[in-house]
């Protein structure tokens, strides 16, 4: 049986706070705020696995209301999720997420994105694609408000 799931994720950026998307620290002059250390493209992958097996969202697991998840880092709270798969006998088929964002270009930082949610859920490289594109200066993405993704991804 093959499942899909879809997930959405969006933070605004703040100064004083590093970058992270994907598990990948990106040099830019602000970052993304939240309970967490914001990673919106991981956390959109982790909603999309949860809702393809068809169980809760992101903060029904990792509540920004637990000190415990404080400034931790999401890529960790994604081996969590593989484990919550494993534990539902789910396998990966792929994954395909899109970063939306004016700045900073990320093309030299897609492959260690796919590597690192790869590693991080146990699958090979091959099934996890990261794309970004821009808002051509349109919304709250456009401006430089914030940093929207989006994922949807395969289970068998």
């Amino acid at each position: 049986m093959m499942r899909i799931g879809t997930g959405y994720d969006v933070h605004r950026l703040v100064e004083g706070r590093p970058l992270i998307l994907g598990g990948t620290q990106i040099p830019f002059k602000h970052g993304l705020f939240g309970h967490s250390d914001a990673d919106v493209l991981t956390h959109a992958v982790i909603d999309a696995l949860l809702g393809a097996a068809g169980l809760r969202d992101i903060g029904y697991y990792f509540p920004a209301t637990d000190e415990k998840y404080k400034n931790t880092y999401s890529i960790k709270l994604l081996s969590e999720v593989a484990k919550l798969l494993d534990d539902e006998s789910y396998d990966v088929g792929n994954i395909d997420a899109t970063v939306i964002a004016e700045e900073p270009k990320l093309v030299d930082y897609i492959s260690l994105m796919r590597f690192n949610i790869a590693q991080a859920l146990g699958v090979d490289i091959e099934k996890v694609n990261i794309k970004a594109t821009t808002t051509e200066g349109m919304g709250f993405c456009g401006r430089g408000e914030g940093i929207a993704a989006q994922a949807v991804c395969l289970l068998n």
